[in-house]
């Protein structure tokens, strides 16, 4: 692990800081490295207001998706809600329906099937559309390359508007409106939503048409907060007070769906990252094993015992998941070390067999075992289907995107994309993606990093920062926990090995005269000998709290530590 000190910001500004807000060094330093330089942008930060939203029509084309939609509602058309199969998709379409069944019955929702149909907007979805009389598609979460779909659709009679936070291609489609923030020629002030958050913006454009307030569409925000968490979008600007006031409804008034899902793990108050590893997978699970309109049905039903019944059918699909994964995982590692004659800067493994709805979460666990960009391929219909997966620092999109004369389709962010090929293709382009990779990316990005806040000493700990600390969630991209190095530590003789395999380290430490502090390494139980016999070490770790039996500690969760 490469342990990377962040660079400390100017005295001159932490002073004015501690000043203007009265706080240590240590919070005033934490806050500027988050950009916060203000008692405004302080109070921004640790008082997100629902006022700070933006304007929703800064995007473009908003008044025209605006207009469309009322005029398709004034007329009585029949409008299908689509999107993709994944959180971000199903959380989106469940959203846009719930908000516009509230105005109108004529709404249906429409996801792809993953295996019949693929990512995106499909040829059979419009055609559905049209043999069902549906007049206009709000697609959500996917569309932004659909060029051709779009005047498929067009032909047809059938309206296009397209939510989409996805990198736009060259040409933008030609649909009534095409919102999404990251076209080149749309000045919306912020462009890291996701697709749920980019559908948010429309309801609360056609909510203002109404003369309804912001805090009317409140209810709705645990559907955003759930695909924010999911699709791994900073959790800044916007997005932090969207996910902010999502996980208040979660937590206190969530939907008869996350109602349900939160029922079966029985737990009280949810983080954003409990809700990226609890609720985030039950979800994507219908999707990924059987249909993502599992996910839509659950989301915006009402009634209580249906909820739940529909809850205990997509745990079962999440139990699947889980078993198929991992029997994945293990072939897809047995590749590897058979391939592994010679230095690679990738990671692509392909097997026919390979189950598609679960290929990301595979390619997710070999980028955190091999530390290089990964592909992991399987057959879907006449063609290989994969999902990539980046380290920090390297944008696998552009990478692709260089190798795109041997790739039928891609789409995707930086860090995840999907792509499509021909089978004929598969080894000129993996040696394609491989060359591109060697050529590009910078050699430190193959080790992983722990990018550190700052250096304390234990004495620093107390019930102030710890205070001032729950206030900088909700975590995520942008605002990650703050995580500190503390040199000279020395266990105090109570350091072991614990869990089943015992491969987690437990250890019991203190710097100095300090106050000792339980240190929790997860997967460290290698690392027993570098603390052993008081021998003096250091560590990198993020401060938890621990309740046991009614009392409240500190604990240190450790990341790494070193001789």
């Amino acid at each position: 692990m490469r342990w990377t000190l962040k660079p400390k910001p100017e005295n001159k500004k932490v002073e004015a800081l501690q000043k203007a807000l009265q706080v240590d060094a240590t919070v005033a330093t934490l806050l500027l490295e988050r950009g916060i330089e203000t008692f405004d942008d302080a109070k921004r930060f640790f008082r997100p207001s629902l006022d700070d939203l933006h304007n929703p029509f800064l995007m473009k084309d908003m008044d025209k998706a605006v207009n469309r939609i009322e005029e398709a509602i004034k007329n009585e058309e029949n409008i299908l809600v689509y999107g993709d199969y994944d959180v971000d998709g199903t959380t989106s379409v469940a959203l846009m329906a719930s908000y516009l069944k509230t105005r109108t019955e004529r709404i249906a929702t429409y996801i792809p099937d993953r295996y019949d149909e693929g990512y995106g907007i499909s040829f059979k979805g419009i055609d559905f559309a049209q043999d069902n009389d549906f007049s206009l598609i709000i697609a959500l979460d996917c569309g932004i390359k659909a060029l051709n779909k779009v005047l498929y659709a067009k032909e047809k009679g059938v309206d296009f508007i397209i939510c989409d936070h996805h990198r736009p291609g060259d040409y933008i489609p030609q649909a009534v409106a095409v919102l999404d923030p990251k076209r080149e020629d749309c000045e919306y002030p912020y462009k890291e939503l996701c697709g749920c958050g980019v559908g948010f913006k429309l309801i609360q454009a056609l909510a203002f048409n109404e003369g309804k307030t912001i805090e009317e569409l409140a209810s709705y925000l645990d559907l955003v907060a759930t695909a924010i968490g999911a699709d791994i979008v900073p959790i800044t600007d916007e997005n932090r007070v969207l996910a902010y006031f999502g996980l208040q409804v979660i937590n206190e008034n969530p939907r008869m769906g996350i109602q349900a899902l939160i029922a079966q793990v029985k737990k009280k108050e949810l983080t954003i990252t409990d809700v990226v590893f609890i609720i985030a997978p039950r979800i994507n699970a219908a999707g990924r094993m059987k249909h993502g309109n599992y996910a839509v049905t659950l989301l915006t039903e009402t009634n209580p015992d249906l909820a739940k019944q529909y809850a205990a059918e997509i745990e079962t699909f999440n139990t699947d998941r889980r078993e198929t994964d991992k029997q994945i995982t293990e072939e897809a590692l047995k590749q590897i070390e058979q391939l592994k004659e010679q230095e690679r800067f990738t990671t692509v493994v392909y097997n026919e067999t390979w189950h598609k709805g679960v290929i990301g979460i595979v390619a997710s666990r070999l980028t955190e075992t091999y530390y290089r960009p990964t592909l992991v391929f399987t057959k879907s219909g006449g063609e290989l289907a994969a999902s990539a997966r980046s380290i920090s620092g390297f944008d696998v999109y552009n990478a692709l995107e260089a190798c795109s004369e041997h790739i039928e389709q891609f789409g995707g962010h930086k860090y995840a994309a999907g792509l499509t090929l021909k089978e004929e293709n598969y080894e000129v382009f993996k040696l394609a993606f491989e060359n591109e990779v060697f050529k590009s990316i910078d050699r430190k990005l193959l080790s992983p990093e722990i990018k550190v806040d700052m250096q304390i000493n234990l004495n620093q700990i107390d019930d102030k920062l710890m205070r001032i600390l729950k206030q900088f969630s909700p975590f995520g991209p942008g605002n990650m926990t703050p995580v500190f190095m503390t040199e000279d530590l020395q266990d105090t003789g109570y350091g072991k090995c614990v869990g089943e395999d015992e491969s987690h380290l437990r250890i019991t430490v203190k710097q100095g005269n300090s106050n000792s502090y339980v240190g929790i390494g997860f997967g460290m139980g290698d690392k027993l000998s570098i603390v052993k016999d008081h021998k003096k070490f250091k560590a990198v770790y993020s401060i938890d709290e621990n309740e046991w039996q009614g009392n409240v500690s500190f604990q240190l969760k450790l990341k790494d530590i070193k001789a």
